[in-house]
């Protein structure tokens, strides 16, 4: 299988990393022998159509410099999209940052891919969130494979337990906690600290960027809901669709009533009918009610009821073994 990776950051030297460890596994499990003849990255991009040494790669990021530098291979600068008419190859790899505002440069990259003839997989949900029944109809057009298990559950397969373990079954509603920042903030406010101070700590502890507003806006959990609600019920939905509201309002000491209660607060992303993202006071021993920076989503089907699925939403390696899983998918697909 010949690739090209875009995006080098964590998630993308994690898979590098997986891919060289498991190198010998995963040839004999599944006959899946990666060749990377391309890797780009902000500030550059190597090709070598006999393929990368992926050590080198490594050597090279773990040095805070750009592929761009490497030897013989590389060019600094931006790249090109029509560089890729130009190079023979089966899968493009997406883990660009997401842009949540156009999905840019992810949604021109993945159109371009479908236009070519290539397999996506990607692990951005900007596109997805803003344009993923297009690109559903652009993929089956093209007669190619787009996946995306990183998007969603991070190395939690949220969405091949509800495609695959539950296809016997019908799907009614999906409901569930699908950002671990905000279960993390939360959390720590149930403790008695101010949501100042736990944002600070969900910081310190890289849960949460910088700039949070994705997370604690609600805009992070929409765009997850929006990919199950497509990939999953068949709906076809974008983020504009989403009512959204975060927990910027929520305060210790609506934490403090709802445990009076035996209640307690999450931020809940709902679809069933209508898609929502709001804080929703539950039940303590309700299957949606995990601590810390866990995920947990309910899938309520006609027959088998409520099945709940919980497991880390986010992380390098996690994320990256949900792109292996995708990769065998496909390879598999490929024949």
């Amino acid at each position: 299988m010949r690739i090209i990776i875009f995006g080098c950051g964590i998630v993308g030297r994690s898979l590098l990393e997986l891919l060289k460890v498991r190198k010998k596994e995963l040839n004999i499990s599944y006959g899946l022998a990666p060749k990377i003849l391309g890797v780009v990255d902000s500030k550059g991009f190597a090709i070598n159509t006999e393929g990368l040494n992926i050590d080198e790669i490594l050597r090279i990021k773990d040095l805070g410099r750009s592929v761009g530098e490497m030897e013989n291979y590389g060019k600094k600068g931006a790249f090109e999209l029509e560089i890729l008419e130009n190079i023979e190859f089966d899968l493009l790899i997406d883990m660009t940052p997401t842009n949540i505002v156009n999905g840019e440069p992810a949604l021109s990259l993945i159109k371009r891919a479908f236009s070519l003839k290539l397999n996506v997989i990607t692990t951005n949900k900007g596109p997805l969130a803003l344009a993923m029944p297009l690109l559903l109809e652009l993929a089956k057009h093209n007669n190619v494979s787009f996946r995306f298990s990183g998007t969603v559950g991070g190395g939690t397969p949220l969405l091949d337990f509800a495609k695959k373990c539950l296809m016997g079954d019908k799907i009614l509603a999906i409901r569930g906690i699908l950002n671990g920042t905000t279960n993390y903030i939360l959390t720590e406010m149930e403790k008695g600290k101010e949501f100042s101070e736990a944002l600070r700590e969900a910081q310190v502890k890289g849960f949460a960027e910088a700039d949070p507003s994705l997370d604690i806006d609600g805009i992070d959990s929409a765009s997850k809901l929006v990919i199950l609600a497509n990939w999953i019920l068949g709906k076809k939905i974008t983020l504009k669709d989403v009512k959204v509201q975060g927990i910027r309002d929520i305060r210790v000491k609506d934490l403090e009533d709802a445990k009076k209660k035996g209640k307690t607060i999450k931020l809940i992303a709902s679809v069933n009918g209508e898609a929502k993202v709001e804080a929703e006071t539950i039940p303590k021993d309700s299957n949606l009610a995990v601590s810390g920076s866990l995920n947990a989503v309910s899938f309520i089907s006609q027959y088998a009821g409520e099945e709940t699925i919980i497991g880390r939403g986010a992380g390098g390696k996690e994320t990256a073994s949900s792109v292996i899983r995708d990769m065998i998918e496909i390879r598999g697909l490929m024949g």
